[in-house]
């Protein structure tokens, strides 16, 4: 009788241990999340300027371009990668990459992943040979997916 009360016991408590404690997958996530953000913060923009709040005001902004010196990524066409570059999201993780390129690739977007000198992997949705073209993709991808790619910015590959 007292060994099925102790292991009763030592079951109940074994239980309410085991639900007490917080998820391994919480703390991972918020740590890659705090990684990324360091990791984002090392490569500062060239040159900084609020985002206007309207087309016709982005017009007249001045454009917001990173310098950064990218390649294509593992099995990716360098064909596509051109001078300036709309990014959509920039991540440490691979499989979060990938993710996004598919999402947008499945939306019509001829997506391509890149990789920086730290190890950023940068979603490009399209490539081009002039700063206007590209500001004005950059513009469209923003009115289109509002307000999901509100911080989509230019890169300019400095290869």
């Amino acid at each position: 009788m007292k060994k099925v009360i102790l292991a009763s016991l030592a079951l109940v408590a074994v239980a309410s241990l085991s639900s007490c404690g917080a998820k391994k997958s919480a703390y991972r996530k918020a740590y890659e999340q705090a990684k990324q953000r360091e990791v984002a913060t090392q490569v500062k923009p060239a040159v900084q300027y609020e985002a206007p709040a309207t087309t016709a005001d982005r017009a007249a902004a001045p454009v917001t371009v990173r310098k950064e010196r990218v390649t294509t990524y593992q099995g990716e066409d360098a064909n596509r990668l051109k001078r300036f570059s709309v990014v959509v999201g920039s991540f440490q993780n691979p499989t979060n990459a990938r993710n996004l390129k598919e999402r947008m690739v499945k939306a019509g977007y001829n997506a391509v992943l890149a990789t920086n000198e730290v190890g950023m992997l940068r979603v490009i949705v399209a490539s081009f040979d002039s700063r206007e073209e590209a500001a004005a993709s950059r513009d469209a991808i923003k009115d289109r997916f509002a307000p999901d790619f509100k911080d989509a910015w230019l890169l300019e590959n400095a290869n």
